[in-house]
């Protein structure tokens, strides 16, 4: 009867809906890529038939092409088209016409063009380090997500202190999140503020300052919580104070650094983007210092700052940033506009508004007054303003270039990325709903919706991000069919792990409300949580892909490619001018 009326909750209901949407999305990429391959088997089949009618010419007909050869070949003359006027290309019509450096039938890649770097040698050293600084605390940080995870099914499989699961868990989270997502988030930062702003003017020693700071936060608190010293039971707040104000710091000489080419762009409006980034930095730093000051850590006090802290590191600081991200490069990528600037105003300011009064809604039926809880309640609804509107205007952006997914690396992540946002943020203000939350909070469920969020989302953005900037700096493209089976493994690795928790979860949550004892709950999420160990293994994999196709972007082995062509040489020149960086 319990199971019967599960389904007649909206939450419920809605929470299954949007699981579809997220296959279906799944299912349209995987549709796309088919599409490709059987162009390129059609095309194949073509080249045999041509091949093989080629075989059989007949005679007459070789003497016809040979004729149309010759005609082909007819060359005029110097003196027929003798004149007194200096000669001039003012169409651009000839190229290379006193000099060939390459077969001529042979045409260069269309995208050479595209990598031109547009930022100096110094800046882009600088993104480089943040991002494989990232990329490397990923692969740590992940690499204790999934111990974690096999500790799950095989509780005795070591008895080690420093490899417990209470303290793998915290390292796994603070790792991929101040470590990986965030180095990523402020490495690309430094690039889209240059280019939106039309300036370089940071000073690279805070830069480096800040790189170096981030990192040790993040060393020094992997160690310090490995080791069982740690700030006790905040979430996400397991750094000690002295860690995170260093972390904290380094954030601080960034978001010095950023607001300096803001103030003094060149062009008169501030794009979206910057909006979106220059918040981002600014509540961060706000979050930290109120999430860590002594002042209000007491009874209630206490457990509202976490749900405060909790929540505005992930609303306003990697979902911000990210958000900001993908206005700049999502357009880019699809080299066409962002569809309506209008709405992205919209969810700018909505997202301000609601993001910063929900974190209370993890608290629901706790001793913090009711008022609270329900506004947190609303807030979370009201969240669906802000997100609506980004997803419209991402999805809208694609119109006309639907076709591209077939044959991009990139926009497969970029298209699951909005995807997640959507469903992700939409099941989220679902489980704030009173029944939901009763249902499923402090069960499996809470760590899938997490995943979906912060890995659906954050991290599926920053490989988009990354696999459309690093080229552009590099002049290096990472292989495509790695690229493609990162994808492959990280989305159907996320897809076996939060399937298998959301049920799990539910079914635990289900027991509880039937009084049933607690080991009865532990025993039936066994199967689930050995889905999740092998949707993590995947995921883990992917990482390990990722991390190779990082080295070969940005390996030392130098393609020398002299500037020929005037966009080149432009360029070159622009790149050479931006001599405004201090030392």
């Amino acid at each position: 009867m319990a199971e019967s009326s599960l389904f007649n909750q909206t939450g419920i209901q809605l929470t299954l809906f949007l699981m579809l949407i997220i296959i279906i999305a799944g299912l349209t990429v995987l549709v796309f890529k088919f599409l490709s391959v059987y162009s390129a088997i059609l095309r194949r089949r073509e080249y045999l038939e041509a091949q093989k009618k080629i075989q059989e010419l007949s005679l007459s007909e070789i003497e016809e092409y040979q004729k149309r050869e010759a005609e082909l070949k007819f060359e005029l003359s110097e003196n027929e088209l003798s004149g007194i006027r200096p000669p001039a290309d003012e169409k651009g019509v000839v190229q290379n016409i006193n000099f060939v450096e390459e077969f001529r039938f042979f045409p260069n890649k269309r995208r050479t063009s595209s990598f031109v770097n547009y930022v100096s040698p110094q800046l882009t050293r600088l993104i480089l380090l943040f991002l494989g600084t990232a990329a490397f605390w990923l692969i740590i940080g992940t690499s204790f997500g999934l111990y974690a995870g096999i500790k799950y099914v095989a509780p005795d499989i070591d008895h080690i202190s420093w490899l417990s699961f209470g303290r793998l868990r915290p390292a796994h989270t603070n790792a991929v999140f101040w470590g990986w997502a965030s180095l990523a988030m402020v490495g690309l930062s430094y690039y889209v503020v240059t280019r939106v702003s039309n300036i370089e003017n940071y000073n690279l020693k805070l830069g480096y300052t800040s790189l170096i700071l981030m990192n040790i936060a993040v060393l020094s608190g992997t160690i310090s919580l490995l080791a069982g010293i740690n700030n006790g039971g905040g979430e996400y707040r397991e750094y000690i104070w002295p860690i995170m104000i260093t972390f904290g710091t380094g954030v601080a000489f960034s978001t010095y650094n950023l607001f300096k080419p803001v103030a003094e762009r060149l062009v008169k409006e501030i794009y979206i983007s910057n909006w979106y980034i220059i918040a981002g930095f600014m509540f961060i730093v706000i979050v930290i210092a109120v999430g860590y000051s002594p002042i209000w850590q007491d009874g209630m006090g206490e457990t509202i700052t976490q749900g405060y802290y909790m929540h505005q590191a992930i609303g306003m600081w990697f979902m911000m940033i990210n958000l900001g991200l993908m206005y700049y490069f999502l357009p880019q990528q699809l080299n066409k506009p962002i569809y309506s600037y209008s709405l992205g105003a919209l969810a700018f300011w909505t997202h301000i508004l609601f993001y910063t009064l929900i974190g209370t809604h993890h608290f629901i039926f706790s001793a913090i007054p009711w008022r609270l809880q329900t506004t947190a309640i609303i807030a979370s609804v009201g969240m669906l303003i802000p997100v609506a509107a980004g997803t419209t205007n991402f999805l809208l952006t694609f119109n006309n270039a639907w076709y591209q997914l077939k044959t991009s690396y990139t926009l497969p992540f970029y298209f699951m990325a909005i995807i997640f946002y959507f469903t992700g943020s939409f099941q989220g203000t679902v489980e704030a709903f009173r029944y939901t939350n009763l249902l499923w909070h402090f069960t499996d469920f809470t760590v899938s919706h997490s995943h979906l969020t912060m890995y659906g989302i954050i991290t599926f953005m920053l490989w988009a991000f990354s696999y459309t900037l690093i080229p552009r700096l590099t002049g290096k493209e990472p292989p495509k069919i790695l690229v493609g089976i990162h994808f492959w493994f990280a989305l159907l690795g996320l897809l076996m792990y939060v399937i298998a928790l959301m049920i799990g979860g539910t079914q635990t949550g289900l027991m509880w409300m039937k009084k049933k004892p607690f080991i009865d709950g532990v025993i039936n999420m066994f199967p689930f949580w050995l889905w999740r160990a092998i949707g993590g293994l995947f995921m883990w994999i992917s990482h390990l892909i990722f991390g190779y196709n990082f080295y070969k972007m940005v390996r030392l082995k130098e393609n020398i490619r002299i500037p020929r062509t005037p966009s080149e040489i432009l360029a070159a020149k622009k790149q050479f001018s931006n001599t405004d960086l201090h030392a």
